[in-house]
C-alpha cells in the first residue's frame, strides 16, 4: 500500500506519513484530507513512497484526496522548500498559508462552471438539412438552426443569447452529425488598444536590452526617476512576453495601487486575460483569479506580495515595481521577502526579473554596483517638457509655524488656488495630533497595552493607539492633577486639514489616510474626484506617496519630516529619502511645472541637500560608507531572534538560554539580548537578540542547527520567532 508524505499547517517542521490505496505519483501536490489527533485536517501531498520509518500498523489511512483541481507543480513545491529552509519556517505552514482561503478548508472545492472555449458550426451534412425537418413547435430549435445557417460558427455565449434553453439541442445535433464542436484558439496576442506613447531614447534602450534576453535568467534594476515612464517599459516588455504565449507576474507593494495599475493594463491589453490577487478580494474572487493563473488562462497577474507563490505554468517574466518598498517583507508569521522570492523564482524558470524603482534599496543598489544586477537608467521624464520639480527648503527656525504650517507654504498654496492648480500637503501621521498633554503636570495619554502614546482623534472625541487599535474616550481632565486644560501636541492629517480649512474656506479639500479610506470604494471615488479636478488641496499620508499620476498637481508641501532624523533605526535615512523623493515626484508630471516645499529645522542636513539636487546616488554613497564602517547590511547578513510574553523576565531568560545553546562559527556573531525598541505591543513584553555574519552560507548553516536546539527548549510562556534579513527592529 503506498505511503503518502503530507505537509500540514501546524508549527512543526516535519512531514506526516499516511496509508492510501489509490495514490499515484501524479497526486504529488494535491490537497488531501487526513486524520490528525481527534480531527481531520487538510494537507498537501509532498511525496509518495513504498517505505516508511513508522510502524505500518500505526499509520492512519488518508480520508480523501481532492482531485478537482490541478496539483501544485514541482517547481512551486521547490520554491516552498527553499522558502521554508531559508526563513526557518515549517513547510506545511509555508504552503497552506500561501493558498487561497477556500483551498485551506477541509472540503472539496465547488468550481463554478464558466463558459468554455468551444464554438460550434454546421457540418457539410448539416448544411444539407432542410429547416422543415425541425417541428414548428420547437421554435427555439428553429431559431438556433437559422442562426447556424447565417453564421460560420457560434460560441456557447452566442447560443445562450438566442435562448437560455438553446444549448439543450446541441448534444442531439452533435450525435446526428449536423454540427461539430471545435476549440477556439486562446487569444494570447499582444494586441494593444488606445493611444500608445512614443518611447524616449532611454525607454527604447531599456526595452531593447530587456527583450533581447527574455528567455534567460537576468536581474534588471530599472532605476528611473519619478515620472520617467517605468510603467511604459513594463508594458512594452510584456508585449514581447505575450507574443511568446507566456505569463507575466507583476508584484506591487500596496493594495491601493492595484486598481490604477489594473486599469492601465486592461486599457492597453484589452484582449488579454488579466487577474488581480490581493487582500481586498473576497475568498471566491481570490480563488477564481488563482485558478485562472494556475490553468494558464490568465496571462497577466497583478498582485501584492503573496502573489509571488501563485502557480504559473507558462511564466515568462516577473516585474517587482517599487522594489525598495518595505511592504514586500512580511512582518508576521512567515517573514519572507516577496522581492527575494521573485528573484529565486525567476532563476528557477530561467526568466527575466525587473526590479523597478526611483530610489532602489541600498541592497539592490549595492548589488548593481557589484555587477550582480544589470542597471538600466531613466534620467528624464517621459512626458515632453515635463521636468523634475524644484525643491525648496523652508527653515522653520526663521519662519515660525502656525498649526504646523509656515507662511511661505500658505502663500504658495494660495498662488496655486489662484492658478487653479492642485496642491498636496504630505504629513505621514494620521489623526489630529500624536500626543495629548497636560500643561500643568506634564502627563500624556499613553496606551496601556503598548509602549506608545495614544493619538488624538478630535472629531470622534477619541484617543486611539495606532499599533493595537485600543480606543479611549477623550478625558475631561488630567487623571493625575485634575487640570482641565489638556492640549493636543504636534500635527496629524486632521489638524492640518482644519488649519487649511481655516486659511482657505472656499477651497475644496480632501484628506486621504487610513481613516478616510475605510469605506468600500472610498479610494476609487477619491481618485475619480482628484482626476476630475473636483479637489483643490490634498492632504495625505504615504498612501499618496507612490505610483499615482496627478496631472494637475503643481505644489507639494511636506510637513513634519524631521521626526525620522531622530530615529535609532539605521535604515531611517534611506526610508525618509525614498518617501520624500516619491511624494515630491507627484508634482510636475505633465505640462505644469512642479514645486516642492519642505519645512525643516535642518536645511543643511546632507539628506535634504541630496533631495534638493535629486541626487540619490550621492546620498547612497554616503549611506553605504556609513554602513560599511558600522558593519550593517548590505555588508553583513542578519537574523533576529524575537521573544514575547506577558512579562519581560521570562523572555530575557529564554533568549539567554538560547545563547547558551549556540555554538556559532567564527564568522557568526551573536549580540546580547535587549528589550525591543517598542518593548510592549498588544499587551505583550518583547525582547530580541541579533545574529549577524559576513557569510550568508555560514549564517544559514548555523541557524539551521540552532533552531532545532531552540525548539527543544520547553518554555511555553514565551512565543518566539526568527526573522531572517529583518527590516524592522
Amino acid at each position: 500500500m503506498p505511503i503518502v508524505r503530507v505537509a500540514i499547517n501546524i508549527p512543526v517542521d516535519t512531514l506526516f506519513d499516511y496509508q492510501t490505496v489509490d495514490a499515484t505519483p501524479d497526486d504529488i501536490g494535491l490537497r488531501v484530507s487526513v486524520p490528525f489527533g481527534k480531527k481531520k485536517v487538510v494537507g498537501i501531498i509532498i511525496a509518495i513512497s513504498d517505505t516508511t520509518r513508522i510502524n505500518t500498523g500505526k499509520l492512519k489511512p488518508v480520508c480523501s484526496i481532492y482531485r478537482e483541481t490541478k496539483p501544485l507543480p514541482a517547481s512551486l513545491l521547490e520554491l516552498f522548500r527553499f522558502c521554508s529552509e531559508y526563513y526557518h519556517h515549517p513547510l506545511g505552514m509555508v504552503i497552506l498559508n500561501s493558498l487561497p482561503a477556500a483551498m485551506r478548508c477541509n472540503k472539496a472545492i465547488q468550481i463554478k462552471k464558466t463558459a468554455s472555449n468551444l464554438s460550434f458550426e454546421l457540418t457539410p451534412a448539416g448544411k444539407q438539412i432542410d429547416r422543415s425537418v425541425i417541428p414548428a413547435r420547437n421554435r427555439v430549435a428553429r431559431r438556433l438552426f437559422s442562426a447556424f445557417l447565417e453564421s460560420a460558427a457560434l460560441t456557447e455565449t452566442q447560443i445562450k443569447q438566442i435562448s437560455p434553453r438553446a444549448n439543450q439541442w446541441l448534444p442531439e445535433w452533435l450525435h446526428r452529425g449536423w454540427i461539430a464542436a471545435k476549440q477556439a484558439p486562446a487569444d494570447t496576442s499582444a494586441t494593444v488598444t488606445g493611444s500608445i506613447p512614443i518611447l524616449t531614447a532611454e525607454q527604447a534602450a531599456a526595452v531593447n536590452a530587456i527583450t533581447a534576453g527574455l528567455q534567460q535568467f537576468n536581474i534588471w534594476l530599472l532605476y528611473g526617476i519619478t515620472g520617467s515612464g517605468k510603467t511604459e517599459v513594463y508594458l512594452r516588455t510584456i508585449e514581447s512576453v505575450l507574443a511568446q504565449g507566456k505569463q507575466t507576474l507583476v508584484l506591487i507593494p500596496e493594495i491601493n495601487l492595484t486598481p490604477q495599475l489594473e486599469k492601465i493594463f486592461r486599457s492597453r491589453f484589452a484582449a488579454t486575460p488579466i487577474v488581480s490577487l490581493h487582500s481586498g478580494l473576497n475568498d471566491s474572487e481570490r480563488l477564481s483569479g488563482w485558478m485562472q493563473a494556475q490553468s494558464g488562462a490568465a496571462k497577466i497577474i497583478l498582485g501584492t506580495r503573496l502573489a509571488v507563490f501563485t502557480p504559473l505554468p507558462d511564466l515568462g517574466l516577473i516585474i517587482v515595481d517599487e522594489e525598495q518598498d518595505s511592504s514586500f517583507k512580511q512582518q508576521d508569521g512567515l517573514r519572507y521577502s516577496a522581492r527575494d522570492m521573485a528573484i529565486f523564482r525567476a532563476r528557477q524558470h530561467a526568466v527575466t526579473v525587473i526590479l523597478g524603482s526611483a530610489t532602489p534599496s541600498l541592497e539592490s543598489y549595492y548589488n548593481a554596483l557589484n555587477g550582480r544586477y544589470h542597471t538600466l537608467r531613466l534620467q528624464s521624464r517621459a512626458v515632453r517638457n515635463a521636468g523634475l520639480p524644484s525643491i525648496h527648503l523652508i527653515d522653520t527656525r526663521i519662519h515660525k509655524m502656525q498649526d504646523g504650517l509656515t507662511e511661505p507654504l500658505i502663500n504658495a498654496i494660495g498662488r496655486c488656488l489662484i492658478e487653479k492648480n492642485q496642491s498636496l500637503i504630505f504629513i505621514n501621521r494620521r489623526g489630529y495630533a500624536p500626543v495629548l498633554l497636560c500643561k500643568s503636570c506634564g502627563w500624556s495619554a499613553a496606551c496601556q497595552r503598548c509602549s506608545s502614546r495614544l493619538v488624538v482623534h478630535l472629531r470622534d472625541k477619541q484617543l486611539s493607539c495606532h499599533h493595537c487599535g485600543h480606543q479611549e474616550s477623550f478625558p475631561r481632565a488630567c487623571p493625575h492633577c485634575g487640570n482641565q486644560d489638556l492640549a493636543p501636541f504636534g500635527q496629524g492629517t486632521q489638524r492640518v486639514e482644519d488649519a487649511l480649512t481655516s486659511n482657505f474656506p472656499a477651497a475644496r479639500i480632501l484628506r486621504i489616510d487610513r481613516d478616510s479610506t475605510r469605506r468600500k470604494n472610498a479610494w476609487h471615488d477619491m481618485l475619480q474626484a482628484i482626476h476630475g479636478h473636483q479637489i483643490d488641496i490634498l492632504i495625505g499620508t504615504q498612501l499618496l506617496s507612490k505610483g499615482h499620476d496627478f496631472p494637475n498637481l503643481a505644489l507639494v508641501g511636506i510637513v513634519s519630516a524631521d521626526n525620522s532624523l531622530y530615529s535609532t533605526d539605521f535604515r531611517a535615512s534611506e526610508r525618509l529619502f525614498t518617501q520624500l523623493m516619491q511624494v515630491a515626484g507627484r508634482a510636475g508630471r505633465a505640462q505644469i511645472a512642479g514645486t516642492v516645499l519642505i519645512q525643516t529645522e535642518f536645511p543643511n542636513h546632507p539628506l535634504y541637500q541630496a533631495l534638493q539636487h535629486h541626487d540619490y546616488d550621492g546620498l547612497a554613497q554616503i549611506l553605504l560608507s556609513e554602513r560599511k564602517a558600522a558593519g550593517f547590511p548590505p555588508y553583513v547578513f542578519q537574523a533576529l531572534l524575537r521573544g514575547e510574553a506577558h512579562d519581560l523576565n521570562p523572555v530575557l531568560n529564554f533568549l539567554h538560554q538560547a545563547i547558551k545553546l549556540a555554538k556559532p562559527p567564527e564568522a557568526v556573531e551573536l549580540f546580547d539580548p535587549v528589550p525591543a525598541q517598542m518593548h510592549r505591543l498588544k499587551g505583550l513584553e518583547r525582547a530580541q537578540l541579533l545574529i549577524q555574519s559576513t557569510s550568508r552560507k555560514q549564517l544559514q548553516a548555523f541557524l539551521t542547527e540552532w533552531c532545532a536546539q531552540i525548539h527543544a527548549l520547553t518554555n511555553h510562556k514565551v512565543r518566539w520567532t526568527l526573522d531572517v534579513d529583518p527590516l524592522e527592529f
